[in-house]
C-alpha cells in the first residue's frame, strides 16, 4: 500500500513539474523561446527539450522499454537537446516532449517501484537500480529545470508561478518597492562587513 502511495505521490509531483516547464513556453515568441539567456546557453525551448530526451533516457533504455522517439546514443551526447536548431519547430519539440511523456507515464504505470533498471551512464556501484531510485532521479531533475526555466521566465517578462491558474497580475511598484528593500538590507550588511 505504502508502495502505491509513494508512487502516486512521485507520478503526481513529476506531472505537475512538466506541467509547469510546458507553460512557461506559453505566449512568448519564437525568439524568446529559444534564446539563449545565461552564459552558458539555457534556453526555455532547450530546457523543455532536454527534460523529454531525459525522460525518454530514463523511463525507456533504464528499462529495457526504448522510446519510440529516435535518440543519438548516450555515449554519443554532445549537448544538441539543451538548445532547439533552426529546423526544429516548437510544435515539433512539444509534441516530442509530450509523446516521451506519455510513453513515461506508461512505464510508471506498468512496473512497480522495486522494478530492476540498468543505467549505464552512472558510475559504478550505481548503475543498477530500481523504479523508485529513477523517479526521484528524474523529479530532481524536472524539479531543477522547472526551477530554471521559472527564473528565465521572471527574466524575460516578469511571469511566474507554476501554473496558470496561481499567476497573479503583476504589480511593478509592489515588485519594485520589493526588490529597492532586498537591495537596500545588502547593501547596508555589505557597509557593517566592509
Amino acid at each position: 500500500m505504502i508502495d502505491e502511495f509513494a508512487k502516486d505521490n512521485l507520478h503526481g509531483r513529476l506531472r505537475r513539474d512538466l506541467e509547469a516547464l510546458l507553460w512557461k513556453l506559453d505566449g512568448l515568441s519564437e525568439y524568446d523561446a529559444r534564446r539563449p539567456l545565461t552564459a552558458t546557453g539555457t534556453n526555455l525551448l532547450g530546457l523543455v527539450k532536454h527534460v523529454a530526451t531525459v525522460e525518454a533516457r530514463y523511463f525507456g533504455e533504464v528499462f529495457a522499454r526504448p522510446s519510440p522517439e529516435p535518440l543519438a546514443r548516450w555515449q554519443d551526447y554532445d549537448g544538441n537537446d539543451l538548445w532547439a536548431a533552426e529546423d526544429e519547430t516548437r510544435d515539433e519539440i512539444t509534441e516530442f516532449y509530450r509523446r516521451t511523456w506519455d510513453h513515461s507515464d506508461a512505464t510508471i504505470n506498468e512496473l512497480s517501484l522495486d522494478a530492476p533498471g540498468h543505467v549505464p551512464w552512472w558510475p559504478e556501484p550505481y548503475t543498477n537500480t530500481n523504479l523508485f531510485a529513477v523517479m526521484v532521479h528524474v523529479l530532481g531533475e524536472s524539479n531543477r529545470h522547472a526551477g530554471h526555466a521559472d527564473i528565465l521566465r521572471e527574466g524575460l517578462d516578469g511571469r511566474t508561478g507554476m501554473r496558470p491558474e496561481h499567476e497573479q497580475r503583476i504589480d511593478e511598484e509592489a515588485r519594485a518597492a520589493y526588490c529597492a528593500k532586498i537591495e537596500q538590507a545588502a547593501r547596508s550588511a555589505a557597509a557593517i562587513k566592509a
